[in-house]
Order: C-alpha cells, then sequence, then structure tokens
C-alpha cells in the first residue's frame, strides 16, 4: 500500500512539473513579439494580420511547443469551434468531395466540421439542424438540400448559415450558386458541334434544383441550334449509377434512335454507359457519352468520360472559407468558378 501511494504521489508530481512547464498564449504572444489577442484571432482563423506576423506565431508556436487548447478558446470566445455541415449524402462522390474541402478549410483554422445527412428530404433536414444547433455550433453550412429559403432564413437570424446551390439573400446568410445552365448548355453544344441531333438526355431527380437548370440548357442549346426537342429522348434518372443504368435501358427499349446521351451527372453516365455495353453498344463508336460534374473517377471510365468541370472541392473550400469571413463579422465575396468542358474519348462525330 505504501509503495503504491508512493507512486500515486510521484505521478501527481510529474503531472504538476509538466502542467508547469507547458507554453502558455502569452508566452507565445511574447515571443513572436504580438498581442495575446492576436496570437488569439490567428488561432481562430478570425484575424486579418500581414505575413510576417503570422509567420512569427507560427514560429513562436512551433518553438514553444504550444499547444492551443480549443475547448478554453472556444469558451473565452463564446463559441464552441464547430460548424454544423448538412449534406445530403456521406457515401457520394460528389458531396464527399464537397466534404474534404470543406473539412480541411475549417481545420487550418482552428474549427471542427460535424457531418451530417439529410437524404433529400425536408423533415429530415431540419432534424439536422436541431441536433447541430442543440450542440451550440457557431455556423451551419447546407449543401443544396430541400429546405425551403424562409426556413434557411430564419435560421440565419440565429447563427451564420452558408448555403449552396441556391440564389438567396439574407441578413446572416451567404448563398453559391453554381452555373448549371451553362454547364449543360456546353455539354450539349459539344455534341452539336460533333453532328448529333439525335441527343438524349437523362435528367436527375426532378425536384433537385440542379436537376431542372441542367434540363433547361439542354433544352436552351437545342432551340438555339435550331433542333427540334424531342420528349421521348429525354427519361428520369436519380443522380445514382443504377438510375442512368434503367434510363439507358429504356431508351434502347424504347428504339427511338438517338446518336449520344448527355447524362445530368457522372454517375448516370457510367450506369448508362453499363447499360450500352450489355446491348452490344460501343461508346463512342456507336454512341457518344457526356456527364456532368468531373467527378474524379470520370477520367478514369472506359473511355475516359467527357464531362462539364463542376470544382466540387473548391466548392467546401469556398463555403467553408465564407463562413469563416461570417463568423469574423465580414461578409464574404467567393464565387465559384464557372462551368467548362472537358473532353475526353468517350465523344466522337455522328456517325447517323
Amino acid at each position: 500500500m505504501k509503495n503504491s501511494t508512493v507512486a500515486v504521489g510521484r505521478r501527481k508530481k510529474q503531472a504538476s512539473t509538466k502542467s508547469s512547464t507547458e507554453a502558455t498564449l502569452g508566452q507565445v504572444a511574447q515571443a513572436a513579439g504580438v498581442s495575446p489577442s492576436t496570437v488569439s484571432r490567428i488561432l481562430n482563423g478570425t484575424a486579418v494580420v500581414s505575413a510576417e506576423k503570422r509567420e512569427a506565431v507560427d514560429k513562436a508556436i512551433a518553438e514553444l511547443g504550444f499547444v492551443p487548447n480549443p475547448v478554453a478558446r472556444g469558451l473565452a470566445g463564446g463559441r464552441t469551434l464547430s460548424i454544423g455541415v448538412v449534406t445530403q449524402s456521406l457515401d457520394s462522390p460528389f458531396y464527399g468531395g464537397a466534404l474534404r474541402g470543406i473539412e480541411a478549410t475549417l481545420v487550418q483554422a482552428g474549427y471542427s466540421p460535424l457531418f451530417v445527412s439529410g437524404h433529400w428530404n425536408a423533415a429530415q433536414e431540419a432534424r439536422c439542424i436541431e441536433v447541430l444547433r442543440a450542440r451550440r455550433v457557431d455556423g451551419l453550412i447546407v449543401l443544396t438540400g430541400r429546405l425551403s429559403d424562409a426556413a434557411l432564413t430564419a435560421c440565419a437570424q440565429h447563427q451564420p448559415v452558408v448555403v449552396t446551390g441556391r440564389k438567396l439573400k439574407a441578413r446572416g446568410l451567404y448563398a453559391l450558386d453554381f452555373d448549371n445552365f451553362l454547364g449543360a448548355r456546353q455539354a450539349t453544344r459539344h455534341l452539336l458541334g460533333l453532328g448529333h441531333r439525335k441527343i438524349a438526355f437523362i435528367s436527375g431527380e426532378a425536384r433537385h434544383p440542379d436537376a431542372t437548370e441542367r434540363q433547361r440548357g439542354y433544352r436552351a442549346e437545342l432551340k438555339e441550334a435550331g433542333v427540334a426537342f424531342n420528349p421521348a429522348l429525354v427519361v428520369p434518372g436519380q443522380f445514382f449509377e443504377d438510375s442512368g443504368r434503367v434510363a439507358a435501358e429504356r431508351l434502347i427499349e424504347s428504339r427511338e434512335p438517338f446518336t449520344a446521351i448527355f447524362a445530368a451527372n457522372d454517375q448516370m453516365a457510367q450506369g448508362a454507359a453499363l447499360a450500352l455495353h450489355r446491348h452490344g453498344l460501343k461508346v463512342p463508336a456507336d454512341v457518344s457519352l457526356v456527364g456532368f460534374d468531373d467527378q474524379p473517377g470520370s477520367m478514369f471510365s472506359l473511355p475516359p468520360l467527357s464531362t462539364v468541370h463542376h470544382p466540387i472541392y473548391e466548392l467546401g473550400q469556398i463555403a467553408a472559407g465564407a463562413m469563416l469571413q461570417l463568423l469574423a463579422g465580414e461578409t464574404p465575396r467567393q464565387e465559384l468558378p464557372a462551368p467548362r468542358f472537358i473532353e475526353r474519348e468517350s465523344t466522337s462525330r455522328s456517325r447517323g
């Protein structure tokens, strides 16, 4: 018992000695030649300082071995240093890229993202937001979704909100929207330029704003080229691979002639490619194929997929950056890059 007591006492003494030698925020500030509040703002990602000051603080942190205490920092600033992120599907190749961009940007600024899935259900998204607010997150990032503009505006009255896939203005809220209409026109224009006139379109989920804009762009470019719109060549999909396969099967079974397929996202294009393969149709010799989003796996398809580049990772980075600006009391100015068409080996000149 005596030896055990001595050992416990020894451990307490070691812990006390260790804690007494840990570097403090004040020591970092003194070593860097700045105020403690400046160090705190740099750690929180809210400081607007010169590169020299930031470098001096980083150097002092490294030399002193300073370990920031996120809990203490959050309590001191009235924040939890966490951001709630409502995505739609955690396993989606598209949203996965955006989540990586959000995480990289927030973690670098000392914030932790909390990810939840709404599954394209407004009621589920509302429950997700309730859960995140109960955890006292400092802000909310909503990736598209089905929540109404009014609901998002109401959320922004309580904490900063960044939403993607919307054109919305409200106090405390910043919206980022991608030009899906222009991207769809670019894809359709590419196929028209190759001589295709019978271009089938696999649409996305009907209530999805990206889907409606992409179909609108497809129809607008056909009209611009003087090609009559044929509703028989438009089949619904749901943005995942098997829905693209089923849609292409329907096109083939309808016996409506087509020489090209424009799928409203890459995942459906990959599903369509499988259906074409099973019916002995070669891409692009028999049917040219175009997708949308330029997901990472698209360049590794056989053949590599022609598609519209959607800056997925950058979308996450920009959304997170806008959130940090809102938290700092600033007005975000970021915009998403314009769409651009990426031509690969899945398209060729029409032979029909």
